[in-house]
Parts: C-alpha cells; sequence; structure tokens
C-alpha cells in the first residue's frame, strides 16, 4: 500500500473514534494567528508522510512519519462517557525533530488517554530543525503556546485547569521535559490574551526521551532544562538497551531527586528505541500499565 493511501486511511479511521461531541473544525486548532508564527520554518515541500516503500515498521505495523510541518496546530481528542476524569495530556510525538511519529506516539497515544479517562491534545509541531541545529527553539514555543492555549479553554473543553500534563516520545521526551523546565517565561514575544496564561505542564510523561544531559559536563541535567523544586513531578520509562542512552533518564532522575521533585523511573532490561505502546513481548510496551498506576496514585486521575 502506498504511502499516501495508508495516510488517509489512518486519519479515517481515527476519524471515527473522536466522537461527536465537538465538530470537526474545532477539534483541529492551528496554535498561531496567520502570519504571526515566531521563529523560523525550515519545512521546505509539502506536509506529508515521509515513510518510504519497505520502511521500518513497529510491532507488524507501519509508522506515520509525518515531515514539513510548518502550520503547528493541535488536534484535541475528548474523553467522554463515564470513564472522563477531566485530566488532559499534551502528547508530543518524537522523530528526532526532523519529523513525528505521528500514529505511533501520537494519535494512538491519544486513543489510549481517552480509554483511561484523559482528553488527549496531539501537538503537530515545526519540524526539520533548521540545517546544522541541535535543540530547536520553534518546538518549545509551539508546545509552550498550545499549553496557554488548553488551559484556556479548560472549561469549554470539561478540563480541569489544574491537572494538564505533557507526555513525549525520544525528541517529543525532550520536548516535554523543556516543557516542564522551561515556563517561567516565554521562548517568543506574547501575542494576545492566550499567552497570559500559564503554559507550565502539571505533570509530565517522558518515554524513551533524548537530549537530557550534554555529554560534555557534568551536569546531571542538560543546559536547556533548570531543574528546580517547582519542576513538574515526572514519570519516566525507558529501556537498558536504548541506542540514546539510558544516562538520559538516570541522569535526569537524579536531578529531579536532588531538588526533591516527585518522579518515577521504570528502566526496562530490553526494549530498544521508537515502540510506541504498541504491545510487544518485551516488558518495555508495559509502560502504559505503569503510567496510568502513577497517574492514579498521584491524584491526575480523579
Amino acid at each position: 500500500m502506498c504511502t499516501a493511501l495508508r495516510f488517509i486511511l489512518a486519519l479515517c479511521c481515527l476519524a471515527s473514534t473522536w466522537g461527536n461531541c465537538l465538530s470537526a473544525q474545532d477539534r483541529t486548532i492551528e496554535l498561531w494567528p496567520a502570519e504571526q508564527i515566531p521563529g523560523r520554518i525550515a519545512a521546505v515541500g509539502a506536509e506529508a508522510d515521509t515513510t518510504s516503500v519497505g520502511g521500518k515498521e513497529v510491532a507488524g505495523r507501519p509508522v506515520i512519519r509525518l515531515g514539513n510541518v510548518a502550520t503547528p496546530m493541535v488536534t484535541l481528542f475528548p474523553a467522554t462517557g463515564d470513564k472522563q476524569t477531566g485530566a488532559a495530556v499534551l502528547v508530543c510525538p518524537g522523530g528526532g525533530y526532523n519529523i513525528l511519529a505521528y500514529d505511533l506516539e501520537g494519535t494512538e497515544v491519544c486513543q489510549w488517554l481517552n480509554s483511561i479517562g484523559v482528553t488527549g491534545v496531539l501537538l503537530k509541531y515545526r519540524v526539520p530543525r533548521a540545517a546544522k541545529e541541535g535543540r530547536p527553539l520553534e518546538p518549545l514555543q509551539d508546545g509552550q503556546r498550545a499549553l496557554s492555549l488548553i488551559r484556556s479553554n479548560a472549561a469549554q473543553w470539561g478540563i480541569d485547569p489544574a491537572r494538564i500534563g505533557v507526555l513525549g516520545f525520544s525528541a517529543g521526551g525532550n520536548l516535554a521535559a523543556r516543557l516542564s523546565t522551561n515556563y517561567a517565561q516565554r521562548s517568543y514575544d506574547p501575542l494576545d490574551k492566550i499567552d497570559a496564561v500559564n503554559c507550565k505542564p502539571d505533570f509530565s510523561i517522558l518515554i524513551y526521551p533524548a537530549y537530557l544531559f550534554d555529554k560534555d559536563n557534568e551536569a546531571l541535567a542538560a543546559s536547556d532544562l533548570p531543574v528546580t523544586p517547582e519542576t513538574s513531578p515526572t514519570f519516566m520509562a525507558m529501556s537498558f538497551d536504548d541506542p540514546i542512552g539510558p544516562e538520559n533518564v538516570l541522569r535526569y532522575a537524579l536531578a529531579l531527586k536532588k531538588v526533591n521533585v516527585p518522579t518515577e523511573l521504570h528502566l526496562y532490561p530490553t526494549g530498544g528505541h521508537g515502540y510506541g505502546l504498541r504491545r510487544t513481548y518485551q516488558m518495555a510496551s508495559t509502560w502504559p500499565e505503569r503510567c496510568q498506576e502513577w497517574m492514579q496514585a498521584s491524584g491526575w486521575l480523579k
């Protein structure tokens, strides 16, 4: 099946799960006013699934690798029915800040959040990063804006403004950590009343996160992760054989412990990298159950 057709089918299947509580145009919201997107746009060409024919699969299924994102937006997956808890989570797919693993670490995660009564808000942040750039500023700008947007619409969307978290994978996990430590000051000049609303996540979930420490110094956390006692309570999961390196979660957990930030860390012996929440024989794929338990015990799922 060609990648374009697979992308369309995935979106069609996704649409059937959204429910009827919001109109189609209300579910997807552009983050910035027209012509006022801060920072740079490095995308060349049209936004599209960049997966090649015969590309790497995860748990026997293909992955949408969304590239050339020039218009950042969020898509709302509202929790409905008796399970609805009032909590919400901003979901940040990974992809090395070059693409977004849009279904594996995005839409599928929002559907799982719905199953435990949590509203998922999928962040489509700008990719790729500019050439030779490290951790780009633009995804942080998009994430900060998204958190303020969610909180400013909390009453309308049936969300508790004091129970809004962030969940990220790989580079998206790095973004989630940046959002959890960089909230006192905007990474862009405020534009409107949305930017007057708090952009700090109430809790943070980092799954096989990347770039949490700098290899050229001995500090526990990376220089752009100013950990303080006010940093968001954090859940982390990673595999010991992850090629990105378990040092990311080990060092970051120690940085959090040093300032008494509540933290739960699961380090599995095997599992590699980039599995999302697709179930396999690996114990690492059980992290969603542990995460739900943590959220419940921490009071985020009331």
